[in-house]
């Protein structure tokens, strides 16, 4: 560590920041293609547009790379009411969790049982869940700093709620959406029937966090209230999709492979700016930094574009896969998948020696007021790669507002700050500098 990585990293930043591309590629990806839901018409334009880029930045190998990803499709717009008496009905904001099956035509209308988790379930028993629409209501724990961890506590309840529920005889479930914040937007979602056949299967839906309110007093009033849900998402057959990679190919070990990357798919309902449209105009943006810099790295620097990670992971597994069947040596692998914020660090997954490596890496970031360095996860995508020897770590940005757009319908460019989008790029870049020129020990 020297004057010339001081140099090197300032070279980053100011590139980023006075000739930065990513926020120009993001605008496109966001508002010229929009939502990219796997199997989706637009995330084949996503692959086409962001390939054609790739080989525009004039990088030594550009690809596509098959992968089969499912298929799944929301349809007319949800619907839903709580009704207090026949007639008397309050409309409340929901939307279909990704996976979910239909209502049947018109809908499912029924009683409310509201239970704060799933353990609440198996206390209630079948016989006061029976024919009744199960209501999630367990919010994200607010006093909890990292917000990633206030939302890894509730969300078993979005992703295994039907599957459990259904166990108990309901007929369909609302899960209170994953957000710190009180608003009217619904937050999609990944969710899982487990092992239940087509038949025993039950239609899953997430509510706004001031619809979960509402419908929250109500209950208090009146519990025999009761709530219609109509939905009409449908699953269709495995499609073809692809991941797209690009690579400079290294100038001393160009058989060691080092990857960055973020995922191409977004839900449905905004833009997929935040989740994950910044993460992979960052990514991208890492190797044309490098180009623009003209840094030539030793070993072969891959931006990997992954498809299908909300709603089944495929395009991580698939690159991994085929990594492994070609004994390709990878040492490094960064994500990007938490939003364009501000970036404060990095988590990793790694050695004690590696750590120890890195943590003499920090004097280089605290300038640009980098400081959060510790060990933990990496990213959904690269973690298929993970083996003795390799370093993972993923870009953490300062995560408070991140919830609040997350799989729902506000995520969109114009919630995305320049400034803030730029400056993680250039965090990106140095990072992959770093290991590049002292390698993983």
């Amino acid at each position: 560590m020297n004057k010339q990585d001081s140099t090197a990293i300032r070279n980053f930043y100011n590139t980023s920041l006075l000739k930065g591309k990513s926020y120009a590629w993001l605008d496109h990806l966001s508002n010229q293609i929009g939502a990219r839901l796997s199997g989706s018409l637009n995330a084949q334009k996503a692959v086409e547009w962001t390939e054609q880029e790739l080989k525009e930045v004039g990088l030594d190998k550009v690809w596509l790379q098959s992968v089969m990803v499912p298929k799944w499709t929301r349809g007319v717009t949800e619907f839903a009411y709580i009704e207090t008496e026949p007639g008397q009905t309050t409309n409340v904001p929901i939307c279909a969790l990704g996976g979910s099956v239909p209502t049947p035509i018109g809908g499912v209308k029924a009683e409310i049982v509201e239970v704060k988790g799933l353990e609440d379930l198996r206390k209630l028993g079948t016989s006061n869940i029976e024919g009744k629409i199960v209501f999630y209501n367990r919010p994200m724990q607010a006093d909890l700093i990292n917000t990633f961890e206030a939302y890894g506590g509730c969300v078993d309840q979005r992703y295994s709620g039907a599957a459990e529920a259904a166990k108990f005889g309901a007929v369909g479930v609302i899960v209170r959406s994953m957000n710190l914040r009180l608003d009217d937007f619904p937050h999609t979602g990944t969710m899982s029937y487990g092992d239940l056949t087509d038949l025993e299967k039950i239609p899953a839906a997430a509510i706004s966090t001031n619809g979960a309110e509402l419908l929250h007093s109500m209950l208090t009033l009146n519990p025999n209230i009761k709530f219609l849900i109509n939905m009409n998402c449908r699953t269709w057959k495995d499609v073809e999709s692809f991941n797209v990679i690009g690579e400079i190919t290294g100038s001393e070990f160009p058989n060691e492979y080092m990857v960055v990357g973020g995922h191409l798919d977004s839900w449905d309902l905004g833009d997929g700016s935040h989740d994950d449209g910044a993460g992979v105009v960052q990514s991208m943006e890492v190797l044309r930094l490098f180009k623009e810099t003209g840094y030539k790295p030793k070993r072969s620097i891959r931006v990997v574009l992954f498809m299908n990670e909300e709603n089944g992971l495929r395009g991580g597994k698939k690159y991994a896969e085929v990594a492994k069947n070609k004994a390709e040596n990878h040492v490094f692998a960064l994500e990007s998948d938490a939003g364009g914020f501000t970036p404060r660090g990095f988590s990793f997954d790694c050695n004690d020696e590696n750590f120890t490596q890195i943590q003499s890496w920090k004097p280089l970031f605290e300038p640009y007021l980098i400081h959060y360095f510790a060990k933990g996860g990496s990213g959904a995508d690269i973690g298929p790669l993970k083996k003795d020897g390799i370093v993972l770590a993923g870009l953490r940005p300062d995560s408070q507002r991140y919830f609040d757009y997350h799989h729902a319908k506000n995520d969109t460019f114009d919630a995305i700050n320049k400034r803030e989008l730029e400056l993680g790029a250039a965090t990106m870049a140095s990072l992959v500098y770093l290991f590049d020129k002292y390698g993983v020990q």
